[in-house]
């Protein structure tokens, strides 16, 4: 079967056209062509369609194969440009393809001609795909995976560009943030799946009631946010108000209907702040306020500082549960698809209040990371692992341990040091304890963070990569970064077969072996998605198609029964 091919030839003559035409036929293809032979004509064609290749003479009367090529060039199209020239000497030639023409032909030599064409039909393809992939990894670096919002990263970007042209142009501007009230219930009784669709639908019905020149945002579980650019406190309130009505409609969820409400705080620029993070902090308190109201919407007043008692007496009790070691390791195996075994463990903290029961890692961390606990805490999280590794160690459970890090840790000059004090010990070996990173943690001081992984590196400790896929994703960067491993986030992974993402995964994990990096998927729930990584060339998998997070002792007795096969 001739495979359809567009074909623009720059060329004066009819027969030498037929002739490439010709070979271009008995090669397998089916031509749809055009012939010009001027810079008019060529521009034309190009601006009437797109063309899948673009031979051309390189001396003619009206026009020159040069000019054509710039003519191309000019339109950043990315088409394979080939000379096919009776007249191109070897120095043209050579000046042609630094130009950025792909190859060139021998008018009486055409037997290269079609091997020419499929190598660089199929090198478009690949350089279109990468393309394509990049554009992807980009757009979800700055994106909210569910709900396709921008995330955080992208909103408050948007948000310090606002402020700046306000404090500019002397205009106001509107920062609400919005809790969902019931959410929980919606995840504890229909499941997550049915919660995943209701914050798309609630996206959908945010974006309708605001102008195209506001932004609204994901920035946490069920929380969003928006900003409203050029618009005092009349305006915010009439916006409020929209946004709790369309959300008094009940949701269809597949087989159910449910009803959530919203609390949404308020903050203004620049009356109650001149800096994106005092802004998002006073929303955040005028949110609390409202949702302590029991729902609806509050502007910020100073009297909310006082009120925010719950964060402080949860930081207090954070503060002794770190001290008095309330807190917990729990550990999650990593299994490697090469050899079919357990090849290392996350370690994971827990934390079972006696009055508030159990609190969520991303709530207690969040706060250790703002009030300056994270120090003492990754402090105790390191000793407790280098301990319970200890015991492992002796009950002949030789197993890497990896540690997340903060943003703040990689602020801190002192850790290595303090890491070294550690080994030191003899607790643990540097090649046995990793850390994992993401990729913004290393923007705040990207020149300190990088000192602090190098001394890491350094000293033999293995460095990972975290949430790979959900930031920067730089390859000239990632180049730099002293780390062995990457770890594809697990929004990518989770529900796999039914999503989009299946190119974007292969082509991670493609992209991490051509930089010699070892490639962890997180988020493997099922036996499908296990084998589907495994074809993609994978290295390791995790998540509860292996195992849940285990507390320490029932991890130890699950790695010394560790199944032989998974």
């Amino acid at each position: 079967m001739s495979i359809p091919l567009r074909v623009l030839i720059v060329e004066d003559s009819k027969e030498d056209a037929e002739l490439l035409l010709g070979e271009l036929r008995r090669g397998g293809f089916e031509p749809v062509f055009e012939r010009v032979e001027t810079s008019e004509g060529m521009i034309l064609a190009l601006n009437k369609q797109t063309w899948d290749v673009v031979f051309s003479d390189y001396t003619m009367p009206r026009f020159s194969g040069a000019d054509a090529l710039v003519c191309l060039k000019e339109r950043n199209l990315d088409v394979p440009f080939i000379f096919v020239s009776g007249t191109i000497g070897e120095e043209a030639a050579v000046r042609a393809m630094k130009a950025g023409a792909q190859d060139y032909i021998m008018k009486g030599s055409l037997n290269r001609l079609v091997p020419v064409v499929k190598k660089e039909l199929h090198e478009m393809a690949v350089r279109r795909e990468r393309k394509r992939v990049e554009e992807r990894i980009h757009h979800l670096a700055y994106h909210d995976v569910l709900t396709d919002l921008p995330n955080r990263t992208l909103f408050y970007d948007r948000l310090q560009q606002a402020i700046l042209i306000g404090h500019r142009e002397r205009r106001p501007l509107a920062l609400l943030l919005l809790d969902l009230d019931r959410f929980k219930e919606v995840n504890d009784t229909f499941g997550h799946h049915y919660g995943d669709l209701l914050l798309r639908q609630i996206g959908l019905r945010l974006r309708k009631c605001l102008r195209e020149s506001d932004t609204v945002a994901r920035v946490g579980g069920d929380e969003f946010a928006v900003m409203l650019p050029n618009t005092h406190l009349e305006g915010a309130s009439l916006i409020t108000r929209k946004i709790l009505k369309v959300l008094e409609t009940p949701f269809a969820l597949n087989d159910a209907t449910v009803e959530v409400g919203a609390s949404i705080g308020i903050a203004l620029y620049p009356d109650h702040g001149e800096e994106g993070d005092l802004l998002f902090q006073r929303a955040d308190k005028a949110m609390y306020a409202a949702k302590q109201a029991g729902g609806g919407y509050r502007i910020y007043l100073p009297k909310h500082e006082q009120s925010n008692s719950c964060r402080r007496m949860l930081m207090g009790k954070l503060s002794r549960a770190i001290e008095q070691g309330e807190l917990e390791v729990y550990y999650q195996p990593q299994w490697s698809l090469k050899t079919n075994r357990v090849i290392g463990v996350e370690a994971l903290s827990r934390w079972l209040d006696p009055q508030l029961g159990w609190i969520s890692p991303d709530r207690f961390i969040s706060l250790a990371e703002q009030t300056g606990l994270i120090k003492p805490f990754t402090q105790w999280v390191l000793k407790t692992v280098c301990r319970q590794y200890d015991e492992w160690k002796k009950a002949g459970l030789n197993v890497p341990v990896s540690v997340n890090l903060s943003a703040r840790n990689l602020l801190e000059k002192r850790l290595p040091d303090q890491v070294a004090a550690l080994i030191r010990t003899g607790c643990v070996q540097p090649a046995l304890l990793e850390f994992e990173i993401t990729e913004k943690m290393m923007m705040g001081d990207p020149s300190l963070s990088m000192e602090v992984l190098t001394r890491l590196h350094a000293m033999g400790i293995p460095l990972v990569i975290d949430d790979f896929g959900m930031g920067y994703s730089s390859l000239s960067y990632l180049k730099k970064l002293p780390v062995q491993k990457i770890k594809i986030d697990k929004s990518f992974i989770v529900d796999l077969e039914n999503k989009g993402d299946i190119v974007i995964v292969h082509s991670m994990i493609n992209m991490g072996h051509s930089l010699g990096l070892e490639v962890v998927a997180e988020g493997v729930e099922d036996e499908f998605t296990k084998n589907l990584l495994e074809a993609f060339g994978c290295d390791v998998v995790q998540g509860y198609h292996i195992s849940h997070p285990l507390p320490f002792g029932e991890m130890t007795r699950w790695l010394r029964d560790a199944p032989p096969e998974i």
